[in-house]
């Protein structure tokens, strides 16, 4: 009787001490959960190399990163092929609905290649202390946001706070008929000093594969890099996060794109312009960015300096990105 009750007991203590970690675990304080679009907001400003650096004396690295502000407000701009949905938060375009094509998996909506459900976005900035960059929130100017009938192009244009005498500005250009959008950096020196930096422009993604793909159809979706030297280059999502992607770094020549299944985004360079191309995880998500960095010429007091590149996003349309990019492959 003595060892069927020392069993009964230990049994008795072992259930009250799995019902009070229980309760304890439930009744625990639950930390806050973190908005999704603080990761986007908060992945620290690209850094030139070294030798991006020698090549530019004077040029002020980035700022630390700091606390992710609040997500910018949005608003959307149409045109006869897409309507771009932008947030005053560094101009990024956030979104963007191809109004020719249908989603996959419903074909009454129409096809969203920038998507918020993927953290799809076109991001650009300034890199040095007190510039504007893809966390930097911005005014726009009023404007139409639609295209006019008889117009060929709708301008929109953010302007940044100043800070140390430099204005900054980032207008987006949309053409009638083109999938391509002409993303430029306007600058006025109005300080005392010289103005050196670079400008970067990036865009971003999860690693989730796109509504249609399966074990039967499986097609390529991530980052890729072309130049003359080392032509087309696939870099896989798993390849960035390790570390371990291999592609072009440097040249003056060639561009960078988003690829997924018949569509890609691409960030096409003036031919001739130094540049550096990057790709990298944001820390802690699953979030990917491929971008390039160039030197912006040096602005004088006094004097409006620049830099801009062609945003291609849309159909894998060949004719099209040829003649964006004539080097591009066939």
């Amino acid at each position: 009787m003595d060892t069927r009750r020392l069993i009964l007991l230990m049994v008795f203590l072992f259930s009250s001490f799995m019902l009070w970690e229980n309760w304890q675990k439930y009744n625990a304080p639950k930390p806050a959960p973190v908005a999704a679009a603080q990761g986007e907001a908060g992945a620290a400003v690209p850094q030139p190399s070294a030798a991006l650096q020698a090549a530019t004396p004077g040029a002020a690295p980035a700022a630390p990163a700091a606390t992710a502000p609040a997500a910018g407000e949005t608003f959307t701009v149409t045109t006869d092929l897409v309507k771009a949905t932008i947030s005053a938060q560094g101009g990024d375009i956030v979104g963007l609905e191809l109004l020719n094509y249908r989603e996959h998996d419903d074909k009454k909506k129409v096809f969203q290649l920038f998507d918020p459900k993927h953290s799809y976005t076109a991001q650009s900035g300034l890199i040095g202390p007190g510039l504007p960059n893809h966390r930097t929130q911005m005014v726009r100017v009023p404007g139409p946001t639609e295209m006019a009938d008889g117009s060929d192009e709708l301008r929109i244009r953010l302007e940044a706070p100043a800070q140390n005498g430099v204005k900054a500005a980032k207008v987006l250009t949309f053409r009638r008929g083109s999938y391509v959008v002409d993303v430029a950096w306007e600058i006025a020196n109005e300080g005392e000093k010289p103005l050196v930096t670079h400008a970067y422009y990036q865009l971003q993604r999860d690693g989730a594969a796109p509504a249609g793909e399966t074990m039967m159809v499986s097609t390529f979706t991530g980052p890729a890099v072309f130049s003359e030297a080392e032509k087309y280059q696939k870099v896989t999502f798993d390849e960035v996060g390790s570390g371990k992607a291999k592609f072009a770094k440097t040249a003056d020549n060639g561009w960078l794109a988003m690829v997924q299944h018949y569509f890609v985004s691409a960030i096409v360079p003036k031919e001739g312009v130094s540049r550096e191309y990057y790709m990298r995880k944001v820390e802690g998500q699953n979030l990917y960015q491929t971008g390039v960095i160039m030197p912006v010429a040096e602005i004088p007091p006094g004097a409006k300096g620049g830099s801009s590149v062609a945003l291609f996003a849309g159909p894998q349309e060949q004719a099209a990105l040829k003649k964006l990019a004539p080097a591009s492959p066939r």
